[in-house]
């Protein structure tokens, strides 16, 4: 029970329910759950050094099989529906009497650590897992205490997970054998059923969510990086849209790859890694990530590999297109330990645009960003995995995190309003999505090295004083050119040979969005709806 100097008592555990627990292993180094993680037959390490694991049939989450325990305190807090689901105290008290029994004579890993970088909002936070791998994830992904905080470390919220616990679906009143439960009363998470790691790292982010805006923080689903002179960009996505890609560029120091929140101080990050999705990695394209999935200490998830070399195989999307790579920030070279920045100068709107018809950057009035804000668009391919044919299918996930808000969009997108305002940000949004055609038709997605230059060249203020054009369909500002950037590509419908084609579908787009922003128009100024996309007449 004595680790890194810290002696814990059997009476840690049970104020969170654990009672008769085999052998509690307390803040392992990472060696130290190498070993344990190997004993118990948990994956394989391969060349390099990373720690690769399968996580079964659950190779993403489960949204559908969150709940949050709809208490009074909460109650009026929540933007109840298809994403925050209530479930009822008396549920989530059995469901935790289960884990609680499921994990008897069980030997157990457990990590305190901190979600938060600015020491004046982090949240101390306990994470107990089933396995060593889990652990190592967790300490991966949140920020790592001094060895002197962790005596007495008290945590202020405490996820128990047990993936070999399977409910028994709705016999439990649940929607399978997957179940992850908030109960913001009694600060805790439990989490069976699932094998996905990212589980743990999504509920402590939405639970931040919830909690911060009442501290004046807004909370945001984004990544972030700074310039050498100390001017940051967050880049607002959804998964596959490039946040972690565009984020880690050897050009600007890294802050964060998913999770930050803006304080009347300035941004910071919540957690102390990445989680970087890998199908179809490049060394060439991505190095910095690249080399980062290699290294002692990373853990990789669903990533294919060599049965007997074990040499890993990137571009096999054979148990998923979502494996992923879970390192430490320090492992991306030029990164800010601190964690914390300067108010953003600008903030990139990030889509993946499978229709292929918005621009693959524009600039954006402060009214158009709120809309693109709320609206959180991408488009992905369906039937990447089973297909099902190559139709693109239109997410509007707000906020760009939907899943992850517990409030009601609104009350983040004042608040971004609010900050845009005050501190004068200039605002893009960024398409890495395809051009010249649907995807599936033949075209191909942006490239990145584009991508990059366009990016690259709006934070350095090389696109301030070029002149632009309002293009007709969704009402974007156009650069007319980008340095390294051939002139064509700036505007998609050049780049389709069927411009009656690129007409009609970026018409349907057009409707899409009208019909999607519908739900907050009660919520926002007339000058946003103004701002806003139109389906043609």
């Amino acid at each position: 029970m004595s680790h890194m100097g810290q002696e814990r008592s059997a009476q840690d555990l049970e104020q969170h329910g654990l009672f008769n627990l085999g052998t509690a292993y307390w803040n392992l180094s990472e060696a130290e759950l190498y070993e344990h993680a190997i004993r118990n037959d948990e994956g394989q390490i391969v060349p390099g050094g990373a720690f690769a694991v399968e996580t079964g049939k659950h190779t993403g989450r489960s949204p559908k099989d969150k709940f949050i325990v709809d208490t009074p305190s909460v109650h009026d807090q929540i933007n109840w529906g298809a994403v925050n689901r209530p479930c009822t105290p008396e549920l989530f008290d059995e469901m935790h009497r289960r884990l609680a029994g499921y994990m008897q004579s069980r030997d157990c890993y457990v990590l305190d650590c901190y979600a938060g970088a600015d020491e004046d909002y982090r949240l101390p936070v306990r994470v107990v897992t089933e396995t060593a791998w889990h652990n190592l994830f967790a300490k991966n992904m949140f920020r790592r205490p001094e060895r002197k905080e962790l005596d007495g470390f008290e945590p202020q919220f405490t996820v128990l997970q047990a993936p070999g616990l399977q409910a028994a679906g709705e016999a439990d009143g649940l929607n399978s054998e997957t179940f992850i439960l908030v109960n913001f009363d009694k600060r805790l998470v439990v989490i069976g059923g699932s094998w996905y790691a990212g589980e743990i790292k999504k509920s402590i982010f939405g639970i931040l969510n919830h909690l911060l805006p009442d501290r004046n923080v807004m909370p945001m689903h984004c990544s972030a990086n700074v310039s050498e002179n100390g001017d940051s960009a967050i880049f607002f996505g959804l998964s596959g849209t490039g946040k972690t890609t565009l984020s880690s560029d050897g050009t600007r120091i890294l802050l964060g790859d998913d999770e930050h929140g803006w304080s009347d101080k300035g941004i910071f990050n919540f957690e102390g890694g990445c989680y970087a999705k890998v199908i179809r990695l490049s060394e060439q394209a991505e190095p910095e990530i690249y080399t980062a999935s290699q290294r002692f200490g990373t853990v990789l998830e669903n990533v294919v590999y060599d049965p007997e070399t074990r040499e890993i195989d990137f571009d096999d999307g054979s148990l998923t297109e979502n494996s992923r790579s879970c390192y430490p920030i320090h492992f991306i070279p030029n990164t800010d330990l601190s964690g914390t920045a300067a108010h953003p100068k600008h903030i990139m709107m990030l889509t993946a645009d499978a229709f292929g018809v918005l621009p693959p950057i524009s600039k954006l009035t402060p009214e158009q960003a709120m809309y693109h804000f709320l609206s959180g668009y991408t488009a992905r391919v369906a039937g990447t995995e089973k297909g099902l044919g190559n139709d693109p299918q239109a997410t509007f996930s707000t906020c760009f995190g939907a899943p992850f808000m517990p409030r009601h969009p609104s009350v983040y997108g004042e608040m971004l309003r609010e900050r845009i305002a005050e501190h004068g940000a200039t605002c893009w949004l960024v398409n890495t999505g395809w051009q010249g055609g649907r995807a599936g038709s033949g075209a191909t997605r942006m490239e990145i090295a584009f991508t990059r230059a366009m990016v690259r060249a709006a934070l350095a203020g090389k696109l301030d004083d070029v002149p632009v054009k309002q293009e007709p369909h969704f009402g974007l500002f156009i650069p007319e050119s980008c340095p390294g950037v051939p002139s064509e590509v700036l505007d998609p419908r050049n780049s389709w040979s069927d411009k009656d084609g690129y007409d009609a579908t970026a018409s349907d787009l057009r409707a899409r969005f009208q019909e999607n922003f519908k739900q907050f128009e009660k919520y926002v100024e007339a000058a946003v709806i103004e701002a806003g996309v139109k389906a043609a007449a």
